[in-house]
């Protein structure tokens, strides 16, 4: 594989942009191990290969379980995870695959019982994120394997 191009040199202006929006949902005051959970799911749903190497690095910086991570594709099958995780994971899935069936009254319902509101527009800013950041990767040909996790204090 060899990338395309180089966006952040390109259009510097595009990648400030975005990390804006990055910044953001970090300072959100959700969960870091759930973002990289969020992250992880849809960049597997895009199959954006680049941003599955980076944020499962990051997942296991942050201490999330190899078992976690593995089984993180079938986590409707799986017990490993927390009713709020699987509530974040199914919106996750569910704004990610918007033109499909939208987001569900009853879908809206159950992430409401783990989240506020204020949490649920930051849900769907990290949802939204991930999503362009894959879009990125995928169009521009980012290669996997080179990125490390910065070291945690």
């Amino acid at each position: 594989m060899e990338i395309r191009l180089d966006y952040t040199k390109v259009q510097p202006e595009a990648l400030q942009t975005l990390l804006k929006l990055e910044g953001y949902v970090k300072k959100s005051g959700l969960d870091h191990q759930l973002l990289e959970l969020i992250k992880i799911r849809a960049s597997q749903m895009n199959g954006c290969a680049f941003c599955l190497d980076m944020h499962t690095k990051d997942a296991r910086a942050m201490g999330e379980t190899e078992q976690r991570l593995y089984m993180l594709n079938a986590w409707r099958e799986a017990p490993f995870y927390t009713e709020a995780e699987r509530a974040a994971l199914a919106l996750t899935e569910a704004v990610t695959k918007i033109s499909d069936a939208g987001v569900p009254q009853e879908l809206y319902e159950q992430v409401r019982k783990h989240f506020d509101e204020g949490q649920f527009v930051n849900l769907i800013m990290a949802i939204n994120a991930i999503n362009c950041w894959n879009r990125i990767a995928i169009s521009t040909g980012m290669v996997p394997g080179e990125y490390q996790p910065a070291v945690r204090k």
